[in-house]
């Protein structure tokens, strides 16, 4: 009987250390996966969850949405530009049994698989197609991504290309063509503008030259308008007949004298 009392306390010990280790407890944004010697046995939901030591395990699954880098990569479009590529993937695991069952390492598959179609999307693209929709390439390797890691449980909510980088050739080139095509704009929007300041001159000489006595007026207002300033010289300039008549009268004058 006493050897019975002198274990009791040790055999009380080992058993609260035992319930102290059943006990896991799994947050909001996690997923418990329960297995039952080494067989998958269920899911454990967030909250106080009890496990059976030694002869059951968890592993805890973050539900929230994660991001992955798509590192730089070299990619030859369409039109054979090399180009260095890059982007974010946005994903979370929405079925934590498939995630943990169907793949070894979710994170690091989706990364490879998104590395693959990047290459494969832009490859099929030409280079101004990739810069003027990168939403559209986007969504176009989501859908490939999406697709593929749906059968591990993973949901890709968005992928994003963030840079794209041009050789330097490619870039000078660029630059030409956009300088090019802004002196285009303003030679068009120049000329545009001289055409119709011409269209209003003719339209106003057509006016004057039909209503009697307007072109005296107008010349007159502009003589009025010069002279106000008077460091400026007024030139009149007569024509050669109206010249060699007064020369004429002169010439009289000066005979009769």
């Amino acid at each position: 009987m006493s050897d019975f009392f002198t274990c009791l306390p040790i055999v009380a010990v080992a058993g609260i250390i035992l319930a102290i280790s059943s006990i896991r407890v799994v947050m909001q944004y996690q997923r418990g996966i329960i297995f039952t010697l080494g067989k998958y046995s269920g899911t454990a939901e967030p909250g106080l969850n009890f496990i059976l030591p030694i002869i059951q395990s968890m592993q805890v699954l973050d539900t929230r949405v994660a991001t992955i880098d798509i590192p730089k990569q070299e990619v030859m479009t369409k039109d054979n530009v090399p180009a260095n590529v890059n982007g974010v993937v946005y994903m979370r695991v929405e079925d934590p049994k498939k995630a943990v069952l169907e793949i070894e390492n979710y994170s690091y598959a989706v990364s490879q698989y998104a590395q693959t179609a990047l290459r494969d999307v832009v490859g099929n693209k030409e280079l101004d197609t990739v810069l003027s929709n990168r939403d559209e390439v986007a969504d176009e390797i989501k859908a490939i991504v999406d697709k593929e890691t749906s059968d591990w449980g993973i949901d890709i909510t968005a992928i994003k290309i963030q840079d794209i980088e041009l050789p330097a050739d490619m870039k000078r080139a660029m630059a030409r063509q956009a300088e090019a095509e802004r002196e285009k704009r303003a030679t068009i929007i120049m000329s545009t503008g001289e055409k119709a300041a011409a269209q209003n001159l003719a339209d106003a000489a057509g006016m004057l030259a039909k209503t009697q006595g307007a072109l005296h007026l107008r010349t007159l207002q502009t003589l009025s308008d010069v002279s106000a300033d008077q460091s400026n010289t007024i030139v009149f300039v007569a024509p050669i007949e109206m010249l060699e008549a007064l020369k004429g009268l002169m010439g009289k004058r000066e005979k009769k004298g």
